[in-house]
């Protein structure tokens, strides 16, 4: 298939919130998550509250921050394969609210993550999606250029014309954003590396298997 028609669909399911990904054999954690009261779609949408970029029910009992960095390898393996899961069996259940935190370790991950955050609160956590499952094809060049122009090229696709890409790069306030909180990760909760994930104030790093993090959230949610 031709690789922009492949970001393209891509970007179709993530703005419609689908992941493109196999389903969840019956066996499957995600298959035999118990059935929980329907949750208002709009009370658990992408949002943004403060600095911070948000989804899930905002009186959820548990709250999962995740600092990272768009360029972080672990990052994208806890997003498309982690991530996914939490998301189907706690946040669109009104169990986890999760809150996105940007850490970005180089140059490229912060144009990233300006990227994502130009795009919009409603369209924020799609623009992440994408990001990390595609981090193996935008990151790469040989230079600084290089990287710009395979982002300008995804987020076409997404949208944006070359002179919004160009106006959102060069944009002071929203770099600053993201480097305050970067900078605020690491004097409240001495973010070093990422990923880095806070569950109701505990701290976790690596890339977290759900199976993992399933046994740290089910007693926090009243599941056995």
């Amino acid at each position: 298939m031709n690789r922009n028609i492949w970001f393209f669909l891509v970007f179709l399911l993530a703005l419609a919130g689908l992941s493109p990904v196999v389903a969840q054999a019956p066996g499957s954690p995600a298959a035999q998550a118990p059935s929980q009261a329907s949750v208002d779609p709009k009370a658990i949408a992408p949002r943004q509250e403060g600095d911070d970029m948000v989804m899930g029910l905002a009186t959820a009992p548990i709250t999962i921050i995740e600092y990272a960095s768009l360029t972080c390898p672990h990052c994208a393996n806890f997003h498309t394969n982690t991530f996914p899961q939490i998301k189907e069996q706690y946040i669109e259940k009104g169990l986890v609210k999760f809150v996105y935190r940007d850490f970005p370790l180089d140059r490229a991950a912060l144009w990233a993550s300006q990227l994502a955050r130009c795009a919009g609160p409603d369209r924020y956590f799609s623009f992440l999606d994408v990001l990390f499952r595609q981090q193996g094809t935008w990151a790469r060049g040989n230079d600084a250029g290089q990287i710009q122009d395979n982002l300008k090229r995804l987020a076409r696709l997404g949208g944006f014309t070359d002179a919004t890409f160009d106006t959102c790069l060069k944009d002071k306030g929203v770099e600053t954003a993201v480097l305050e909180q970067s900078l605020k990760g690491e004097r409240e909760f001495k973010i070093s590396s990422t990923p880095t994930i806070i569950i109701n104030g505990q701290k976790h790093t690596g890339s977290i298997a759900f199976e993992d993090i399933d046994k740290v959230l089910k007693p926090l949610a009243g599941r056995s």
